[in-house]
């Protein structure tokens, strides 16, 4: 039975070609992440470093955000910075 697999990546490529030359594969996605795939099944994704760097970021602001409407509403603390 054919199973249907997403591919959550604008570009792909096989392993064969990922073999032959990963950075003919990595530059030819233009710094977009890449579904690698394996007898046309994503087995993994290649994240160039600025994208990876780019995603880590917004986690972090997500989780930065929760935290704030976590907080939100809390009793204020009166702090001297003289008594720091």
């Amino acid at each position: 039975m054919n199973t249907i697999h997403p591919i959550l990546a604008e570009a792909s490529a096989g392993i064969s070609a990922l073999k032959k030359n990963p950075m003919a594969v990595i530059e030819h996605a233009e710094g977009s992440p890449v579904a690698i795939l394996n007898r046309n099944r994503p087995v993994f994704y290649a994240v160039p470093a600025a994208a990876w760097e780019a995603m880590l970021d917004k986690i972090e602001d997500l989780e930065l955000a929760a935290l704030v409407r976590e907080r939100d509403g809390e009793a204020e603390i009166e702090v001297d910075i003289n008594e720091l």
